[in-house]
């Protein structure tokens, strides 16, 4: 039912923790993403390298309810999985700061976005608008070569295959990268077009 924990004994390898599970969202039932974390939290076992069995039966459907997957109070849950070396650790640690050096770009950028929308909405004199736009162009260009600079950082990162959680996690920070590399190239091309337009109408002014 919404808003129960449930109540767990966690077996892992020769350990047993005593786990409660309440749901991650609030008025939700707890999902097996949700006992997974905390799971994650008890063990030092990243998420990614899990491997849950009760009754026999693998877990893996994350997003479904415990109580559609028979994990009812006082099951017992058998965990296979290791921890990261600390190797690996060190290198996931680079990762994160990566992550958080980025964060500041994205709001950056959503930052021009909106400065363009008004724009091209008519929101500024169109005496202003060349400068604007060319300051605008700027701005883009830097976060852009930002963004590629952190891509360059990340091919340098030499993973060992081993090395698993490291690389789905540098895997979505590519991709991450790749997204907003693509919302500047929409961006650039939107403010290419504002200035054409600016230019053909001073032009269409001048004859």
């Amino acid at each position: 039912m919404a808003g129960d924990v449930v109540g767990l004994t966690l077996i892992h390898g020769s350990s047993k923790h005593k786990i409660e599970i309440a749901a991650g969202r609030e008025g939700g039932e707890p999902t097996l993403q949700d006992m997974a974390a905390v799971i994650a939290q008890v063990t030092g076992v990243p998420q990614q390298l899990q491997k849950l069995i009760c009754k026999g039966k693998s877990l893996k459907e994350m997003e479904q309810p415990l109580s559609v997957l028979g994990v009812k109070n006082g099951c017992k849950i058998m965990m296979i999985g290791k921890k990261n070396s600390p190797e690996e650790e060190a290198e996931l640690k680079k990762l994160k700061e990566l992550e958080k050096s980025i964060e500041p770009l994205s709001r950056k950028l959503e930052e021009i976005n909106v400065e363009l929308t008004g724009i091209q909405n008519g929101f500024l004199a169109r005496d202003l608008r060349s400068a604007a736009l060319s300051k605008l162009e700027k701005k883009e260009k830097s976060i852009s070569e930002q963004y590629m600079r952190f891509l360059e950082q990340i091919d340098a990162m030499n993973l060992p295959d081993e090395f698993t959680d490291c690389r789905h996690r540098r895997k979505g920070l590519v991709k991450n990268i790749q997204t907003h590399l693509a919302r500047c190239d929409a961006i650039e091309t939107h403010i290419s077009q504002e200035l054409e337009k600016l230019q053909s109408k001073n032009l269409a002014l001048a004859d």
